[in-house]
């Protein structure tokens, strides 16, 4: 959060611009004197002229900490998510768009993650349906699948929160109406038989509700003080791992960890359908393998793809 702050000190108004922020746990206040007896300025006006500078300044706070920290092979880019997610950030202080960039993420981020489980339906069609509500495409259970995803986000804006009932109803919004590959309608609730995900088994049905319980005491333990984007996905990482329900685990998954990163101030990350080998790949690696570096890499370089095309676009405004 920015403001202008004026002290008023022998009839001399001194005015000066501020910056909070918390991160992993700390406050911080970022202030750079304007001058005095300004009879306006506003902090649009000085980001806009201080953008490069008020970024890095933040991001050289926060790097006290990456430097620490042991995630990745390429520690560059590391910073260069932590860095762009600040501009954005400032970005969004500067021009009054964010509710505009996210219903365009929305478009992308639906088609990419419905995409990945196996839905044909094109991105041109998707973004009709986001437009307009309305879309000939042929495949009805697919433009379902569509709805639903819009009204899964909108959920996670309001009304989510980290427990069973919520993510058992974003899993429900994802799949109301909807019928699976054989027919069958989708089970309500966590599933009842276990799944082999990439030649991998997961989390046993009669483990699950416990599995569950243990991940979110894990997120409720770490959400103020662990590194956001490895809390969100860590989280990601062990969700995959329990797999609670019989499927769209994948699309309840990458929701929850995108509510992670938002509410811990960072721009949400799209799985490129692209990239959905390389993804699962990396899943099972993080899971079978004592370090996670290959996951994490994989995750950052996801990140990076979505940044640089929304900051792209978001200049454009």
């Amino acid at each position: 959060m920015s403001y202008i702050e004026i002290k008023k000190v022998n009839d001399i108004e001194y005015i000066s611009f501020v910056k909070k922020f918390s991160f992993m746990g700390k406050n911080y206040r970022i202030k750079e004197h304007i001058g005095k007896n300004i009879s306006t300025v506003t902090v649009q006006d000085y980001l806009k002229k201080n953008y490069n500078k008020i970024s890095r300044k933040e991001f050289d706070i926060r790097k006290s900490f990456l430097d620490k920290m042991d995630l990745v092979y390429n520690k560059n880019l590391l910073d260069y998510i932590e860095l762009k997610s600040i501009e954005i950030n400032n970005i969004f202080e500067m021009k009054d768009i964010k509710e505009v960039i996210l219903v365009e993420f929305a478009k992308e981020f639906i088609f990419n993650s419905n995409n990945i489980e196996g839905s044909k339906i094109p991105a041109k069609e998707v973004k009709k349906i986001i437009e307009t509500g309305n879309s000939r495409y042929k495949n009805r259970n697919e433009i379902k699948e569509v709805y639903n995803s819009i009204e899964a986000m909108r959920y996670l804006q309001s009304g989510f929160k980290f427990n069973i009932p919520s993510i058992k109803r974003l899993y429900y919004i994802l799949t109301k109406n909807l019928t699976m590959s054989g027919g069958e309608s989708y089970p309500r609730g966590f599933k009842a038989v276990e799944n082999v995900v990439n030649n991998q088994s997961t989390i046993p049905p009669e483990d699950v509700e416990n599995a569950m319980v243990d991940l979110l005491q894990y997120y409720r333990d770490n959400r103020k003080t662990m590194y956001p984007l490895l809390l969100a996905y860590d989280f990601h990482l062990r969700y995959e791992n329990i797999h609670p329900f019989l499927d769209a685990n994948g699309r309840t998954g990458r929701l929850i960890m995108n509510k992670i990163l938002m509410d811990r101030g960072y721009f949400p990350i799209i799985i490129y359908a692209k990239n959905s080998r390389a993804y699962y790949n990396a899943i099972a690696k993080g899971l079978q393998r004592k370090t996670k570096k290959n996951y994490y890499q994989l995750m950052l370089k996801q990140a990076k793809k979505t940044y640089d095309s929304y900051f792209v676009m978001m200049k454009r405004y």
